[in-house]
C-alpha cells in the first residue's frame, strides 16, 4: 500500500516536472521525466498522456520514429485521444509514411466527422498522396464551418488547381487574399491560375506583387520576381 502511494506520487511530481520543462522549451528534461513515468506504468489515463507527452518531447528533439511509436501507444490505450491521433497524422506526414497517415486521418474523421483539424489533416494528405478530390471535399466541409480560415482557401484553390478547375481555383484564392492581403504564396498562387486563364496582365500584376509580400522569404520572392519578368506586357 505505502509503495503504491509512492508511485503514484512519484508519478504526479514527474508530470509537474516534465510538464514544466515542456513549457520552457526543454525537450530534453521533459523526455526523461516522461521516461521514467512510462516506466512506472500508470494507469489510465496517466498512461496514455505520459506517452503522448513523451511524444511531443521526442517531436521537438527531431525524434520522429520515436514520436511516431509514442503516440501509437497513447492512440492503442486510448482510442478516443484525438488530440494523439492528430499529431500522429503530423508526424507520419514529416516520416513520409503516408499510409498510416491516411489511415489515422480516416480514424479520426469516424470519431469526430466535423473536426476542423481532421478535415485538415486528411485533406494535407490526401494532397500529398495525389488524390486531389478527396482532399477537394474535406478543405471544402473545413471552409463551411470555418469560411474564415485563408489556409484552407489557399489549400482548397491547389486541389482545385491540380484538377484542372481554374475559375474554383482563383475564386479561392481571391477568398485567400481577402482575408490575408500579404498572403504571398497565394498571391504566387494566384498568378498561376491567371496564366493558366491566360490573363497575363493580371498574372504579371500577381507576380510583382508577391515578390514584395514575400520578402522575408528569399526564394518564393526570387521565383516570383522570375515568373514577373518572363511575362512580356
Amino acid at each position: 500500500m505505502l509503495f503504491r502511494s509512492a508511485v503514484r506520487r512519484e508519478i504526479e511530481e514527474r508530470f509537474t516536472i516534465g510538464l514544466d520543462a515542456a513549457a520552457r522549451g526543454d525537450w530534453d528534461g521533459a523526455r526523461a521525466e516522461f521516461e521514467r513515468i512510462i516506466v512506472l506504468r500508470p494507469p489510465e489515463p496517466q498512461g496514455s498522456t505520459a506517452h503522448y507527452d513523451l511524444a511531443l518531447a521526442y517531436a521537438n528533439l527531431h525524434r520522429n520514429d520515436d514520436a511516431a511509436r509514442e503516440l501509437r501507444t497513447a492512440v492503442a490505450l486510448d482510442p478516443g485521444f484525438l488530440a494523439a491521433m492528430a499529431n500522429l497524422v503530423s508526424v507520419d506526414l514529416m516520416r513520409g509514411d503516408l499510409r498510416e497517415a491516411h489511415a489515422i486521418a480516416d480514424r479520426y474523421l469516424t470519431l469526430a466527422p466535423e473536426s476542423a483539424r481532421g478535415l485538415y489533416s486528411r485533406g494535407i494528405v490526401a494532397m500529398q498522396t495525389g488524390d486531389y478530390a478527396t482532399a477537394r471535399d474535406d478543405f471544402g466541409k473545413l471552409l463551411h464551418h470555418n469560411p474564415a480560415y485563408a489556409i484552407a482557401h489557399y489549400d482548397l484553390a491547389l486541389a482545385e488547381e491540380r484538377l484542372g478547375r481554374y475559375a474554383a481555383a482563383e475564386r479561392e484564392l481571391r477568398s485567400a487574399l481577402a482575408l490575408a492581403p500579404t498572403y504571398a504564396r497565394a498571391r504566387f498562387a494566384l498568378g498561376v491560375v491567371l496564366l493558366r486563364e491566360g490573363e497575363h496582365a493580371e498574372a504579371r500584376s500577381a507576380f510583382a506583387r508577391a515578390t514584395v509580400d514575400a520578402a522575408g522569404d528569399p526564394a518564393l520572392a526570387n521565383i516570383a520576381a522570375a515568373m514577373r519578368d518572363s511575362i512580356k506586357n
